[in-house]
């Protein structure tokens, strides 16, 4: 029985792997480098649409603050929860940054990510970025939902933020996702 080189099995092994990958099945039309794709292909059959209703709790100052300035900007890591209390229960954490953006009125860019850790959605993200006018006379404020993860992919809506007390704001999120 004839022995095969380590080399040139090596070279089988990558070359069958390339050639499988040609037969991927890929519905849709070609154009180059940009092609359509059956959503299907992606376990995407019907979209949903989700309300969800939170509180986010952004504490600055104490033992325990869950915001840090650096210039005029602001990191913070808060947590989400069912009540306006911080004490009800936990559904996830806001990650993110919120700065000054504005020259005349106090306006911020917001950019976090809602990190659920409950429930159905435990392990899934929702991701929003937008101006957030917090003195405005409009009591909502209405900023884009622009992506997430896991039950939240290719997720777009949008979350309204109402302030309900000192430093917690109610987020109703309205997110079309598969």
């Amino acid at each position: 029985m004839a022995r095969i080189s380590p080399i040139l099995a090596f070279q089988l092994i990558i070359s069958s792997l390339f050639s499988s990958f040609a037969m991927i099945p890929v519905s849709g039309e070609n154009h180059g480098f940009v092609g359509s794709i059956d959503p299907k292909l992606f376990g995407l059959q019907n979209e949903k649409l989700t309300h969800i209703r939170l509180f986010w709790h952004d504490i600055r100052n104490g033992p325990h603050p869950s915001a840090t300035n650096f210039g005029l900007v602001r990191m913070f890591g808060n947590a989400l929860t069912i009540g306006p209390e911080l004490s009800s229960e936990l559904v996830g954490r806001a990650q993110g940054f919120y700065a000054s953006a504005a020259r005349k009125k106090l306006s911020l860019l917001m950019v976090q990510n809602f990190a659920f850790v409950l429930g159905k959605f435990n392990g899934s993200s929702i991701s929003l970025i937008g101006r957030n006018s917090i003195f405005n006379k409009v009591r909502v404020r209405e900023l884009p939902v622009v992506g997430g993860s896991g039950a939240f992919r290719f997720a777009r809506g949008y979350a309204e933020a109402t302030t309900t007390g000192n430093a917690t704001v109610e987020y109703n999120i309205f997110v079309l996702h598969y």
